[in-house]
Order: C-alpha cells, then structure tokens, then sequence
C-alpha cells in the first residue's frame, strides 16, 4: 500500500486487481457542507505562503492546529477528544479569514467571477435591477461583527441573503475589498448596469408626477444617480464646496440679522426711556444695583 500525496489517492497493489481510494481533503469537505458553496476553494498553494497568513494567528485560536487541520498534515502533537471541536470551529475562521485575502488575488477573482457568470450568489430583488447578479461582500474585515450581505452593482445597494443557509456566514470571510476591486477588473459589469441605472421609478398620481418637494415625493432618487460624463462629476464634486460655501454665508447673515434686531431694541429701549415709559431704569449706576422705581 502505497500513499501518493500530490493527488490524495491510496493504492492498494493487487496480485488480481487495483484498486484506489479518494480521500476528500479538508477543504474539499467544508466546501460541501451545508451553506458553504458561496465560498472559493482556496488554493493550497495560497495557504502554504506565510506571507498570505500575516496577523492571521492573533485572530484565529489554536492557530497552528487549526492550520495543520485545513492541510492535512499530520498535528505535530497529539489531539485529544475535547479539543477536536474547538480545533474544527478555528479551522473554519482560519479558512474563512484566507478566503478574504484569496479572492482579491488574481486566481481568486477568476475564480469568483466565474461563480457571478453562474449567478451562484443570487439576483437583485430590485424590480428595475432586472435581475442583475449579486456580489457577497462584508462591513467589517474582523469576525463577529456583521453576517455576509449581497451587493448590487446596478442599485448599488446591500441585501440580506435571501437563501438561509447564508444567513450564519461571517463577513469578514469577503471583506470590504473584494466588490470594489471586481468591479475595477472586470469592468464590464459596470458597463452592462448603465443602461439599466437611468430607469428610476416616478410615483405619480392620476397620471401626474409627484413632486420630489411633496412628503411622499421621490426624494432619495438622487442616490441612484450616476455621473454620465466628466463634466458632470466635476459639477458632483464642487457641490460639498457649494453647499459649506452655503452655509457660512447663511450664518453671516443669521449673525447680521442678530446685531441688526440688538440695536434695534437698544434704540428702543434708549428711546422709550427718554419719554419715560419704562418705569426702570436701563443703565445701572456704578456701583450699585439697577433701582426700581
């Protein structure tokens, strides 16, 4: 019997007969189980550079087991019973914090963009979307924060994945890089939303459009916008300048205003008391307190 570890076979060497034996790796087995098709197979190859590992081991408890495990090395020190679980729990964050770091690599974004040809990760429930494909990305890029959510790169909106079993999945196990950088190497996906992007819903009303000023007018339209041309980005990116410009010029006139009614009601005052219509007086002597009379 002899063991060939480059295609994890065992071969049992008959007199009669051959035969040979598969042994499923470990990753190969998280990847069939329950909710776990949304992930990429990580190449061995990727998980083997310490350098894809960095920070890894402050995250991830049992660190050295849990990467043994995901190898299919053999542990350098026995395992008891109790720990194998906790081993088990480690090995699926370690894969799941590598997983990040794969898909925003070369091999993993081919990868991943062949699981978005195949709609593997869902479509926008969006009605205007037409059922453009979805992307899982994270909020955090540390565990235990957010579960996976989908993002639409037509809306440009986050979902909840709508198939339970994606529910309990971390993240972090995508990060916060990976939709930004798709969309920046494969273009085209952006290219086939534009046309899609200029249809907005109008709420209208006997036929005739709402007003955006109205309180149940289309005022969120404006986020589904997007620049056609340079010129109009150039125009979206002056408004924050615009609009502080805005507002100092509306807290000077708020404090012009504000001088102008005080010295209105001094001259008031001034005048009112020279006629002697106050029956106190205005201007309190020094040294003493304003007296009423």
């Amino acid at each position: 019997m002899s063991y060939n570890n480059t295609k994890n076979q065992i071969t049992s060497d008959d007199d009669d007969d051959e035969e040979e034996y598969e042994i499923e790796s470990w990753i190969l087995e998280f990847l069939s189980a329950f909710g776990n098709d949304i992930f990429a197979e990580v190449s061995e190859d990727f998980i083997e550079d310490d350098f894809n590992l960095t920070g890894l081991s402050a995250l991830v408890p049992h660190y050295h087991e849990a990467l043994e495990m995901i190898l299919d090395l053999e542990p350098e020190y026995p395992i008891s019973l109790p720990n194998v679980a906790l081993i088990e729990k480690s090995a699926e964050l370690l894969y799941g914090l590598i997983h990040a770091r794969f898909i925003i690599s070369r091999h993993g974004l081919n990868i991943m963009a062949q699981k978005y040809n195949q709609g593997s990760f869902g479509v926008c429930p969006r009605v205007l979307c037409k059922g453009t494909k979805l992307l899982p990305t994270g909020l955090h890029d540390l565990p235990g924060n957010e579960k996976v959510r989908l993002y639409c790169p037509c809306c440009s909106d986050i979902y909840h994945p709508q198939p339970s079993r994606y529910t309990n999945i971390d993240g972090a196990f995508f990060g916060t890089s990976f939709v930004g950088l798709f969309l920046k190497t494969f273009p085209d996906v952006e290219r086939d939303c534009a046309e899609r992007r200029k249809k907005q819903f109008q709420l209208t009303l006997f036929g005739f459009r709402i007003s955006e000023q109205s309180r149940s007018g289309p005022r969120m339209r404006w986020l589904r916008q997007v620049p056609e041309d340079a010129a109009e980005l150039d125009a979206f990116a002056t408004l924050p300048e615009d609009a502080a410009a805005l507002r100092r010029g509306d807290n000077e006139e708020d404090d012009d205003d504000e001088e102008t009614g005080n010295d209105r009601s001094s001259a008031a005052l001034s005048s009112q008391q020279s006629q002697g219509l106050l029956p106190w007086s205005t201007t309190a002597p020094t040294g003493s307190a304003a007296a009423v009379l």
